[in-house]
């Protein structure tokens, strides 16, 4: 039945997957719709992930009684996993599978989830960040295993489209998480603003912190469950061998003859940037939005979940956003349309830099349906042509994601700085690190584009 419903609801809404011999989920005669539901599911599962953690930099700087800064490691440790896992993930698949791969980055999923249990009991911020590097090793198996493997499920004319359309549904998980953020661990923490925390005694700050840690840890304890359920389906269902045969290792040739290419090279460096600037606006939305509604007359918690809003808001016109590029992608060049956003970037991300009231909050929801296409975009310009050397390739690729732990540090102490030239609100500066990464992922849309 739940495969029934799932492949019911892909029929509905991917409508650009007809099962005909030109389809884009068709292969040798080789229908690839059901793995492909299955394998897009990790997409929306690894969303949910990442988007119920960005609010957290907040939730942890006021349970701890930390700087932005110090709650900004919480990025630091959830995409530091990904940075360390993904080579080993690439050895793993290379010598078993994509779908032993899935299962890995599943179990290690679920058991980072549900050690936000002895987190809590412990009751130390060191623990959570354990607990994210675990879940995020597991996200790095699930990046490295399930971008490549969508790529191989059709002609490789329309391998990026079909990346682009997988990860359509990333954002629904993100959307999720979002909401699940704000509903069930934001809205519930205790309303004392940080300063009035900063000034409560040891026993009733420890009290507040329990309560707070509590129910925090809900949600990622359910999704646990939840992942765990997933990896039993994925195990008992039978999966295709797609780009399985080569078994052997030969690491450091493989290495050397992937970044001997420019255009693989040159997209690694670009995919660090955008992902340290989707990582910066999604993070500190919530700082800028309170700033800005705190102005306005709101209490802090209250300018919070109205922050929150905005950035569901900014998901959501990030997902009708990506469904139009992989439309559009039928008649342009992706790395010409890879170009052309990360221009309009640029340009509203301006936007957020100069307002300074709610128009500036608008311009960073702009920002979202911008980046839409980026990651997938990058992925595929760059892994074009590759073969069996794409499961490689896709690990330098998700290393890159080290962007979203080493540039939001970099945010968050401009942040922490309060004011800068003078009276300019330093949560507007910050902001210039987003615009020099559309730079460079202009940069490279544009060589892309010349070079094709």
């Amino acid at each position: 039945m739940c495969t029934r419903n799932i492949l019911t609801m892909f029929r509905v809404l991917l409508p650009l997957l007809p099962m005909s011999k030109n389809s884009l989920l068709v292969k040798d005669g080789v229908s690839f719709l059901v793995p492909f539901c299955l394998v897009t599911l990790c997409f929306a599962l690894w969303g949910f992930a990442n988007d119920i953690t960005n609010p957290m930099v907040k939730a942890f700087s006021k349970i701890f009684r930390m700087s932005v800064t110090e709650g900004a490691l919480v990025q630091v440790a959830f995409y530091g996993g990904y940075f360390a896992m993904a080579y080993p993930a690439a050895i793993f698949i290379r010598k078993f599978s994509y779908k032993s791969g899935v299962l890995m980055g599943l179990g290690l999923y679920a058991t980072g989830a549900l050690l936000f249990f002895p987190a809590k009991m412990v009751g130390v911020y060191g623990c959570f960040l354990v607990a994210y590097f675990i879940m995020t090793c597991g996200l790095s198996f699930l990046e490295t295993s399930c971008n490549p493997y969508i790529l191989t499920m059709g002609s490789e004319e329309t391998a990026t489209r079909r990346l682009n359309m997988a990860q359509c549904f990333n954002p629904c998980g993100s959307i999720i998480g979002m909401y699940v953020a704000m509903n069930f661990i934001q809205a519930r923490l205790n309303p004392l603003s940080s300063d009035e925390r900063a000034n409560l005694t040891d026993a009733e700050f420890n009290a507040i912190k329990d309560a707070d840690l509590s129910v925090l840890i809900s949600p990622y304890l359910a999704i646990g469950i939840v992942i765990a359920i997933i990896f039993v389906v994925i195990m008992l269902m039978n999966m295709p061998k797609n780009g399985d045969k080569n078994k052997e290792i030969n690491f450091l040739p493989t290495l050397k003859r992937i970044f001997s290419l420019k255009y693989y090279r040159e997209g690694v460096i670009a995919q660090f940037f955008y992902v340290g600037a989707q990582i910066m606006c999604w993070t500190f939305i919530i700082q800028y939005g309170t700033r800005i509604f705190m102005a306005e007359g709101m209490e802090e918690q209250a300018a919070e979940v109205l922050s929150q809003r905005f950035n569901i808001a900014a998901m959501l016109f990030f997902i009708c956003s990506r469904f139009l590029a992989t439309y559009l992608m039928k008649y342009f060049n992706p790395a010409k349309l890879l170009a052309i956003f990360a221009v309009l970037g640029m340009i509203f991300t301006a936007g957020v830099i100069f307002f300074q009231n709610r128009y500036g909050m608008y311009c960073l929801v702009a920002v979202s349906g911008c980046m839409s296409l980026m990651f997938p975009t990058i992925y595929g310009i760059a892994l074009d042509g590759m073969g069996d050397d794409a499961k490689f390739g896709a690990a330098g690729l998700i290393m890159a994601i080290l962007g979203g732990s080493v540039l939001p540090p970099l945010q968050a102490r401009i942040i922490d700085m309060g004011t800068v030239f003078g009276s300019y609100p330093a949560v507007n500066a910050s902001f210039i690190l987003p615009f020099i990464c559309f730079i460079v992922v202009c940069a490279y849309g544009y060589r892309m584009y010349k070079k094709n």
